[in-house]
């Protein structure tokens, strides 16, 4: 919806598709689409009446949020923005095992398997894992953590600056880990083990600048 919201395909003032038919045409479940508008809404992309829909915005210079400065031709600012969000989602992870409701814990099992789903379709998982990191973020019942993610913005997951369309180029075997680290996250939370939840984030966000830098030593 990005992507075509940035090349005119959908046009300001067009209204988006209902949520069923949004469901259906990328094939992704209600809670994913519910982020991507989320995601939309908070860039300043679309604007949500209710009662009648979701419209596209206009741009508008200095609307869109977000941390401009990541640059991805530059590995070393990705890794910047990775230390930032280690310095949020560690302690998020800890805070979601001790007070997330199961309907919250549900719902970071849900964006799990879309993830699952999509990898198997060979679909991009951007959006539907930072929904993930989204539903660990609101299951701290602290509503500053998903403003702090939301204003790193659709940069938030790294390979999103590297992705083609709606292709996930990004190897098997990475998205594998990742969905391995995912998993681990999520049952620490579900098991109410704080510290093992600090962990498992731990080790996703600094696997991840480990990868990263692995890009710069072989560059």
């Amino acid at each position: 919806m990005r992507s075509a919201i940035a090349r005119g395909d959908l046009k300001p003032g067009d209204k988006l598709p209902s949520e069923s038919g949004l469901t259906q045409q990328h094939q992704v479940s209600r809670t994913v689409i519910r982020e991507a508008i989320a995601s939309l809404r908070a860039d300043g992309l679309v604007e949500v009446r209710h009662g009648v829909g979701v419209f596209v915005l206009a741009p508008q210079s200095g609307l869109q949020k977000g941390f401009r400065s990541v640059d991805s031709n530059r590995v070393s600012s990705i890794i910047e923005m990775l230390e930032v969000r280690a310095a949020i989602e560690i302690e998020a992870a800890g805070l979601a095992a001790s007070r997330s409701s199961p309907a919250q814990q549900e719902l970071i099992f849900e964006c799990l398997d879309t993830m699952n789903r999509q990898i198997a379709a060979g679909l991009s998982t951007v959006e539907s894992d930072r929904a993930f990191h989204l539903a660990i973020a609101d299951s701290t019942n602290n509503p500053r953590f998903r403003e702090l993610l939301e204003a790193i913005g659709q940069q938030m997951i790294p390979r999103s600056l590297l992705q083609e369309e709606d292709v996930d180029i990004s190897p098997p075997d990475y998205l594998s880990q990742i969905q391995r680290e995912h998993a681990l996250i999520a049952r620490a939370i579900a098991d109410g083990d704080d510290s093992a939840a600090r962990d498992a984030m731990r080790t996703h966000l600094k696997g991840s600048q480990q990868r990263y830098r692995a890009l710069i030593r072989r560059s």
